[in-house]
């Protein structure tokens, strides 16, 4: 496969796909003053402040930036967040990550968020893979992908140019 064959996502496409996110959640939280985007380590924290970016330029919400740090391989174990509880309680919450393939991640993710009342949740991803082994799904997504299991969809979000690949 060449390089053009097997990129899912530009740059540009990447970027529109944040603003159509950016948007989609602005229209969930329209009366909100604030709300918390919550990206799991590493790229879904990368996409939450290009969300948080996109957000500021077309709102008034001021988005507060979230850490959810996981063991991915084993998402049983602890579960921390850069900002406290009472920082997010009673809030509008918006869990973003990069990639939903299994579902895994994201429903550990949000099992964490569920100890504490919320006004709202939502989750958003970039690349959605339909291998759920979960019942998740993702309010907010870039694209949808029917990809076989053996397939592994990456995603750049650092440097000059975003892109999305399968390999």
């Amino acid at each position: 496969m060449t390089l053009q064959e097997n990129t899912i996502l530009t740059h540009q496409e990447i970027k529109h796909k944040i603003r159509r996110i950016a948007y989609q959640i602005y229209e969930c939280n329209v009366n909100e003053k604030e709300i918390i985007l919550a990206g799991i380590e590493s790229n879904g924290y990368i996409l939450a402040k290009q969300l948080k970016l996109a957000l500021t330029k077309i709102s008034n919400i001021s988005p507060q930036l979230c850490k959810v740090s996981m063991d991915k391989k084993n998402p049983r174990n602890q579960i921390s967040t850069s900002i406290s509880e009472n920082d997010y309680k009673n809030k509008s919450v918006v869990l973003v990550d990069d990639v939903l393939n299994s579902g895994t991640t994201l429903v550990y993710g949000v099992k964490h968020f569920l100890d504490v009342p919320l006004k709202q949740f939502k989750t958003a991803v970039l690349v959605n893979r339909n291998h759920k082994k979960y019942p998740v799904k993702a309010d907010f997504k870039g694209i949808s992908l029917s990809t076989s299991l053996n397939e592994h969809v990456d995603v750049v979000l650092v440097g000059k140019e975003f892109k999305a690949t399968l390999e």
